[in-house]
């Protein structure tokens, strides 16, 4: 999407020599400059947490959520600091799209030809200025703090120079700018300005449907800071219970689920006793509904879970199985994964197989089977903050022929009247209603009413199959559909 975008005549003319400062390229005789190690003894301490997360992001491809966590932990970072190094890191991390393309207009040149480093801090300055209440002098002058600290007065400069321009325009203005018009390219538009690629809200639009008009909404919902989502282990501590401890809310939908406003739930009591997990309210509704989901004859207590990593849906379906009698195998084909899916139902009745679900060498008969399909997350971009930048149209193709395969290998696997959950958290349409169409023609089972799976839920439109939204529902955007197999 930023790829398109031009600066202003203007802005290119008044950036020649901040684009020199910024390049990252040099002369034929020049040697390129190495960085000086930082002195951040003297910096604003949450925006170099906020700054190291973003490089870690692009160089060394880590993800944001799994990077900050542990950051503030080691530099001993909470309170106050904690959460505006968690706003910056996250929020920039989501706006990179249209972050790039305000600097680039800035700049006067595209952000591929921008220093990494530097980028990394245009980019936190850019959405201080564009996105916060923080005041544009501070967010200007800590920006080049932290550039000047590494790498002197003169990259400083540049950046002071960029972020200057930055600022002369709100972020509508700058929308207005440099999106495509809302009358002829309504889509693009939309995704422009709540900075997400084009391909994924033309995506979001396609499963909306006839609801299509919902897509600001969506995209919206999937901007913004989501809430952390607790699951209160069956059988140890309820829902009221955990919220109690918390101080949080109990969910409105899921009858395990607590909502937390923000903090790092890994320090919880409840969590590190595992009592509680951090699981979003979809995700519970999904492992739910598979324990719901109607099978002819006796449940005979045999459950499957065959994509198990890392482990959030095996632990639920684990302490209701043991609630009910039942037991539940658990297939993941990465040892480390299934480690972390052997320590998250520790206790319960999950017995663990490293193995490939399209082959799992598994004793067909099962009553029920989840399929919690690999898929490409478009679902819970607003958990994941710099994946809607990372995916690509292209991954779609081989994901589906994955899905197929593992979604024929659990019905291979279910018995005779036995029901299969194929779920996925994401809305492209490939990915869900295209995959149960193919499995429903080509192996004959039976698409139910998954409506009946989740009850109390609203707003889940025509079945059999459901797909929750984050701005109708709170949740993930997970979809989920329950199959039959003939007797």
């Amino acid at each position: 999407m930023t790829e398109s975008r031009r600066p202003s005549r203007g802005n290119r003319a008044n950036s020649s020599k901040a684009g020199k400062e910024g390049s990252g390229r040099g002369g034929p005789n020049t040697r390129p400059r190495q960085p000086r190690r930082p002195d951040d003894s003297g910096v604003d301490q949450p925006r170099v947490a906020a700054r190291d997360v973003l490089r870690a992001v692009r160089e060394r491809d880590a993800y944001a959520n799994l990077v900050l966590p542990g950051l503030l932990r080691d530099r001993k970072m909470d309170g106050r600091d904690a959460a505006l190094a968690t706003e910056l890191a996250y929020g920039a991390s989501r706006a990179r799209g249209l972050l790039d393309a305000v600097i680039a207009a800035g700049a006067g040149r595209p952000v591929e030809e921008i220093d990494g480093p530097l980028l990394d801090v245009l980019r936190l300055g850019a959405y201080q200025l564009l996105r916060t209440r923080i005041a544009p002098h501070a967010a200007v002058a800590t920006s080049v703090d932290l550039v000047r600290a590494e790498f002197g007065g003169g990259k400083a400069g540049f950046v002071n120079a960029v972020l200057r321009r930055v600022a002369e325009k709100s972020e509508d203005e700058w929308v207005a700018e440099l999106g495509p018009d809302a009358a002829v390219d309504p889509v693009g538009h939309l995704a422009f300005e709540y900075a997400h690629p084009v391909w994924i809200a033309q995506a979001f639009a396609d499963a909306l449907g006839a609801d299509a008009a919902e897509l600001e909404a969506v995209l919206a919902a999937d901007d913004a800071r989501p809430v952390v989502h607790l699951v209160a282990r069956p059988g140890e501590i309820s829902a009221e219970e955990l919220a109690l401890v918390t101080g949080g809310e109990v969910g409105p939908y899921s009858p395990y689920a607590v909502h937390l406003d923000g903090g790092d739930p890994g320090q919880l009591d409840a969590v590190r006793e595992g009592l509680a997990g951090v699981q979003d309210e979809g995700s519970q509704l999904v492992a739910r509904a598979l324990t719901l989901a109607p099978v002819v004859g006796a449940d005979g207590g045999r459950w499957l879970d065959l994509c198990a990593g890392p482990g959030g849906k095996a632990a639920l379906l684990g302490a209701l199985a043991d609630i009910e009698g039942a037991r539940v195998d658990a297939v993941e084909p990465a040892e480390h994964r299934a480690d972390l899916v052997r320590k998250t139902t520790r206790g319960l009745p999950v017995d663990v197989h490293v193995a490939d679900g399209r082959e799992p060498g598994l004793e067909p008969g099962y009553d029920r089977v989840l399929v919690d399909a690999p898929c490409t997350g478009l679902g819970a971009l607003r958990r994941r903050p710099e994946a809607r930048w990372r995916r690509q149209p292209s991954d779609v193709a081989a994901l589906v022929k994955l899905q197929r395969e593992l979604l024929a290998s659990a019905i291979s696997l279910v018995r005779p009247g036995g029901v299969v959950l194929y779920s996925t958290c994401s809305p492209h349409l490939s990915e869900t209603v295209a995959v149960v169409a193919d499995a429903v023609r080509r192996h004959g089972v039976v698409p139910l009413d998954t409506r009946e799976s989740v009850p109390g839920v609203p707003d889940l439109g025509d079945g059999p199959g459901v797909q929750l939204w984050p701005h109708r529902h709170g949740t993930d955007a997970m979809f989920m559909a329950a199959l039959r197999k003939p007797e």
